[in-house]
């Protein structure tokens, strides 16, 4: 029992307790500081000499805050508390344990009183104080004590819940700027409450100078999109259930050009009543998609052209020389048959190409390893192409001891082939030159020609795949795959290929030069 002397300062000073409890309500929402001051002010209303305050969590109980106790205590308690058995355990039973612990450790000393902290209809924690007299109290002290426990857990409920949202608001924050989407959320006058970085990057603007926008004035349509806009939807009605989302797709205006190809998914959150409180904006770059259709259009039309040509003719000589009602020379069956060959190898090798074009999308070309003398398949290549292109001087330039190194023999001599049969295509007639150069880490090899070179405009997509020049379209065949392939068979060596406009020289319309190089 509390020393009669003690009693009326203890009520007297109750009413001040509980006000600064009060208190707690409005001006402290962080949980730890809170938990100190409730510990704090509990010690000094029961005269306490330490205490501690003990919070129910999903795993069980755990000591939030702790005043006074010695660390050799804490250490013993801390995992005790943890325990599955004890975590477990009603405050009733809690209180029982911890008085016990109490006495025993103290050799009987201290006594301990706890002071349950229920808000919302749960025990939340316990307020467990060590102290040397007994817990005796009248009806009106208990009253006493009881409403200032009370009112310390609804502090700590308030305190527990602001961190639960602090922590929402958190992780909501985490998601959006982790979206590698465009977000935007919308109030329901359709102004721009919040706008992530991902579209400040699409679009171009600070997210200062977004939000506070209505929504039409930054998604602003250069053309009618497919699907029906935000506005005529919500004109309309729009949304009707709260799962009723829109989908828009076209092009928007941003500050710098070009204009911004996207897909934007609405989604409405709605009220109790339904009404419109929020629309969550998600917006989309499709500009990999429409380059992705672009490829595809492009490829069918090149492949139907390309595939149709030798066919065309090979199908067109074969039907003449079956002819039952003429009868052909030698020649002419001679010749006939030359072009039926050369179309065939043609329509073959683009086949091939479209195979390897296939294989690296699916993930990349496998190479068979083993030494590689360049000079050897550069004289290999101008033997194959002098015979077909008699108007052009093929020659191979490498200096001495020109080192062995290590790769694909078989795709080395497709790269170089490509790159002289591209010379052949786009140099009328004259010289081309296979070179080759040493580095201390790499070999450089080059073809050169005396055509019209590379236009400026066209040096960054010749690389590309089913990239053709609008000379190279009226000039000569070609499903645009060469030197696609021809990067890709480099770069699976671990080596870079490049063009120059001009084979070197300052004249103009001196040829191109494409070169590589491969590690030694």
């Amino acid at each position: 029992m509390l020393p009669s002397n003690l009693l009326p300062d203890f009520r007297v000073r109750q009413r001040d307790y509980l006000l600064e409890i009060s208190r707690m309500l409005t001006q402290e929402l962080d949980l730890e500081k809170l938990l100190a001051r409730i510990l704090r002010v509990s010690i000094e209303m029961l005269a306490g000499q330490a205490g501690l305050i003990a919070l129910k969590q999903p795993e069980g109980w755990r000591v939030s805050a702790a005043h006074g106790i010695a660390p050799a205590f804490m250490s013993y308690l801390t995992p005790l508390l943890a325990e599955e058995i004890v975590s477990e355990l009603d405050v009733r039973e809690l209180n029982r344990m911890l008085k016990d612990l109490t006495y025993t450790a103290s050799m009987g000393l201290l006594n301990g009183t706890g002071l349950p902290l229920a808000a919302q209809g749960r025990i939340i924690g316990v307020i467990f104080i060590f102290r040397n007299y007994a817990d005796l109290f009248t009806p009106n002290d208990r009253i006493l004590l009881q409403s200032f426990a009370d009112q310390a857990a609804i502090a700590v409920f308030n305190a527990q819940l602001y961190g639960d949202v602090s922590y929402e608001k958190q992780r909501l924050d985490a998601l959006l700027e982790s979206a590698a989407d465009g977000i935007l959320i919308l109030n329901a006058e359709l102004v721009i409450e919040r706008c992530n970085g991902a579209f400040e990057k699409l679009y171009g603007l600070t997210r200062d100078e977004i939000v506070g926008k209505k929504h039409n004035e930054i998604v602003h349509w250069k053309k009618e999109p497919q699907g029906t806009t935000l506005e005529e939807s919500v004109s309309s009605g729009w949304p009707l259930t709260p799962n009723a989302t829109l989908y828009v797709e076209g092009d928007i205006a941003r500050p710098l050009p070009p204009h911004l190809p996207v897909g934007i998914t609405y989604a409405p959150l709605l009220s109790s009543e339904n009404k419109l409180r929020n629309v969550f904006v998600s917006v989309r770059d499709i500009t990999h998609f429409r380059n992705a259709d672009e490829i595809k259009a492009t490829f069918i039309s090149i492949v139907s052209h390309e595939l149709r040509t030798p066919v065309a003719l090979i199908k067109g000589y074969a039907s003449t020389l079956r002819r039952d009602d003429a009868r052909w020379d030698k020649r002419t069956i001679s010749d006939s048959l030359a072009v039926i060959e050369d179309e065939a190898d043609r329509l073959s090798k683009m086949i091939d190409d479209l195979l390897d074009a296939s294989r690296l999308q699916a993930g990349g070309l496998s190479l068979n390893q083993a030494d590689v003398a360049i000079p050897n398949l550069a004289l290999r290549v101008i033997g194959r192409f002098a015979a077909q292109s008699p108007k052009h001087h093929l020659v191979a330039e490498f200096p001495p001891n020109f080192p062995v190194i290590i790769g694909d023999e078989t795709r080395i001599e497709q790269v170089i082939a490509n790159l002289v049969s591209n010379s052949i295509k786009y140099a009328p007639s004259g010289e081309i030159k296979i070179s080759g150069s040493m580095r201390p880490e790499q070999i450089i090899v080059c073809v050169s020609d005396e055509g019209s070179g590379i236009e400026a405009k066209d040096l960054p997509h010749i690389f590309d795949r089913f990239y053709r020049s609008t000379g190279a379209v009226k000039q000569t065949k070609g499903a645009g795959l060469g030197l696609y392939l021809a990067r890709a068979i480099v770069e699976a060596h671990g080596g870079r290929i490049w063009a120059d406009a001009s084979n070197g020289s300052t004249k103009p319309d001196s040829g191109a030069r494409i070169c590589f190089s491969l590690p030694r």
